[in-house]
């Protein structure tokens, strides 16, 4: 009788959780529409799809940590492509838009020198831009990832694989 108390309150808690993790996808969703301009696209489980003007692909991951992906099939996107990610690192982490579209930008450009992925942090985010080239040189293009920045460094830049 106990154990079955006590299963049964497990299992509450665990649909609560879930839940709970639902909504801040759901809210997360609002006001990344909202700060953004993108539309909703589709949802499947943890991962939200956007459409977006500025790049090709905007796509949200809600399981933690969460995570925005933004893919240009464009080796060179346009500046909006940058404004895009700012206004989402805004979003996301409280992050200045214009500070983190400046980083993005600069992120891109190392990762198309360098070949390799680029790593840098500012005010409360953390971005990764790859060259997005395939290996096989059948299509260019760029991919940044964006999340907040758990680390608490605040206001430093990275370069390098990550």
């Amino acid at each position: 009788m106990i154990l079955r108390a006590l299963l049964a309150g497990l299992s509450l808690v665990l649909i609560i959780g879930t839940a709970a993790r639902a909504d801040s996808c759901d809210a997360l969703t609002v006001r990344l529409i909202r700060g953004t301009g993108v539309a909703l696209a589709g949802r499947s489980g943890p991962l939200v799809v956007f459409r977006a003007a500025d790049a090709d692909r905007m796509s949200l991951e809600c399981a933690s940590p969460q995570r925005l992906v933004f893919r240009s099939d464009r080796r060179e996107p346009p500046r909006a492509f940058f404004v895009l990610i700012g206004l989402a690192a805004q979003t996301l982490a409280g992050a200045s838009a214009e500070a983190v579209e400046t980083l993005a930008l600069r992120l891109h450009q190392d990762s198309l020198l360098t070949g390799a992925p680029q790593l840098g942090r500012v005010g409360g985010a953390v971005l990764r831009c790859d060259p997005g080239d395939r290996p096989d040189g059948l299509s260019a293009g760029s991919l940044c990832r964006l999340a907040a920045d758990r680390t608490g460094r605040g206001l430093s830049r990275a370069a390098g694989p990550g």
